[in-house]
């Protein structure tokens, strides 16, 4: 069966994840975090694309990003991930890949879902347990996004922006957003739409995104199965 092509319009922010091969380990100390991330920068901005909210996992990436053409992302996601699996299998003499193949993504609605993507990535370290507080976390956007740090990596979206009159009004609304947890029900929907491929969002959105691309958004309605009797 032919892979469903991947839904990405310009402008749109996009959710991406990328695992290692059979979830295994694909960053082993520190340095290997650090060239990753220096290279996100290098290959962002070789590729416009602009990088919202990231956070680097032992054995997956997230990303959040927008681009104005819609090859951009893959285009990313290719130079990174060649240069990234040179680099492992150099320095620790191995060989054969390291990623689990395709990325998957999202699209993702600005108004409803932007700022929920953006904490369910931040989250991630808090969600498997490594720290306590995102903010403990090194190999995140979270500081850059939540108090200001300085981070090349980092281009804020329209309505990150929007949240205050300034820099500091902006972070302090933004970890307000922190002070809970996200409900059950929109985990689920970011899993279930980065999974699937999906557009994050309402009704209205997957219908808007269906008609830009003449392709599905969201998943098949429950029916009949092919083959089986009436």
């Amino acid at each position: 069966m032919p892979r469903r092509a991947r839904l990405v319009l310009p402008n749109v922010a996009l959710h991406l994840i990328q695992r290692g091969n059979n979830r295994q380990p694909c960053f082993f100390a520190d340095a290997d975090y650090r060239v990753y991330l220096r290279w996100l920068a290098e290959h962002a901005d070789a590729s416009a694309c602009r990088i919202h909210a990231y956070v680097l996992m032992s054995n997956h990436v997230h990303l959040l990003i927008s681009a104005d053409a819609p090859a951009a992302p893959a285009m990313l996601m290719k130079a990174l991930g060649q240069q990234y699996v040179q680099y492992v299998n150099r320095r620790y003499q191995r060989s054969g890949s390291l990623w689990e193949g395709r990325y998957r993504s999202c699209l993702v609605q600005d108004e409803t879902y932007l700022l929920v993507c953006q904490r369910y990535i931040e989250l991630n370290p808090v969600r498997a347990g490594l720290v306590c507080e995102p903010a403990q976390y090194l190999w995140s956007s979270y500081c850059g996004n939540a108090e200001g740090r300085l981070d090349p990596i980092l281009s804020r979206h329209p309505v990150y922006e929007a949240m205050g009159a300034d820099g500091v009004a902006r972070q302090d609304a933004y970890r307000g957003l922190f002070r809970e947890a996200l409900r059950p029900e929109l985990l689920r929907a970011v899993r279930k739409a980065t999974n699937g491929n999906f557009a994050l969002g309402s009704e209205a959105f997957a219908r808007q995104v269906e008609a830009a691309l003449h392709r599905r958004a969201g998943p098949r309605p429950a029916g009949r199965l092919r083959g089986t009797a009436k």
